[in-house]
């Protein structure tokens, strides 16, 4: 007689029941503190899940955190480099995606409605997001009130950056358009490098001198390198424009 072992039910879906419990412990931690305490692996996790509701998701989390190294880059990889990981689809690249566009938006969102300019760090934290991974320069202008608080951004330009790519004329008429106060520029080095070049140099002094002649204020003109950043206030250069005398110049 063939012999006949009888599994009982509850230890074949132990697993799924364990799984389920740890997915239910991950958002409860995260609804209570958000991801306070959680490892960029736990976020990963987290994000996974969205997509992949039916398999354990921490062991692919750990991996694409061991290729990647940090959520940071995660979240910026494109679908290719994520989709060679083993367990990642095209639904989790969604999910990241998601996630890295939301808070992009939200944080713009935020910033225009209560958000006012103290300082070039601010400014800086405020653009990063949006403007680390550009692969060409980017120039763009914070129309600000009188509270210094941003009334609108505008994209000027997208290429190299000189004298004869930026207009003042425009930009102060459009500044005059949105009954703005003040001016913050701004433009990134895809290089990482954020010193400023000759030509960002002369662009900027055109522009202070241009405000000067609308009586608009220029506040910055912040450079976005790589985790880092060189503001033309904070260095005395705006300061300088301002004292060089050059009213008279044509914009």
């Amino acid at each position: 007689m063939p012999l006949i072992i009888s599994i009982p039910m509850d230890t074949v879906n132990e697993p799924k029941a364990l799984m389920a419990g740890h997915r239910k412990r991950l958002r409860e931690r995260f609804l209570k503190a958000g991801f306070d305490g959680f490892q960029d692996y736990e976020v990963a996790e987290l994000l996974l899940t969205l997509a992949t509701p039916r398999r354990d998701c921490k062991p692919i989390a750990k991996e694409i955190i061991r290729k990647f190294g940090t959520l940071r880059k995660i979240l910026e990889a494109g679908t290719e480099e994520l989709t060679v990981v083993r367990g990642v689809g095209r639904n989790n690249v969604f999910g990241f995606k998601l996630a890295r566009e939301l808070a992009k938006v939200y944080l713009e969102q935020k910033a225009k409605e209560e958000y006012a300019c103290r300082s070039s760090k601010e400014v800086f934290d405020y653009l990063y997001v949006s403007m680390r991974d550009l692969k060409k320069e980017v120039f763009k202008v914070l129309y600000l009130n009188s509270q210094n608080r941003i009334v609108d951004v505008e994209d000027i330009f997208e290429g190299s950056l000189n004298s004869s790519s930026v207009y003042p004329r425009e930009i102060m008429k459009s500044a005059m358009s949105k009954h703005s106060a003040a001016l913050i520029f701004a433009h990134n080095h895809p290089s990482g490098i954020p010193s400023p070049s000759d030509s960002d140099k002369a662009v900027t002094e055109n522009l202070v001198h241009a405000g000067q002649l609308m009586e608009i204020k220029v506040l910055d003109h912040i450079v976005v390198g790589d985790n880092r950043y060189f503001s033309f206030a904070d260095c005395g250069l705006i300061k300088d424009y301002e004292l060089s005398g050059k009213f008279g110049k044509k914009i």
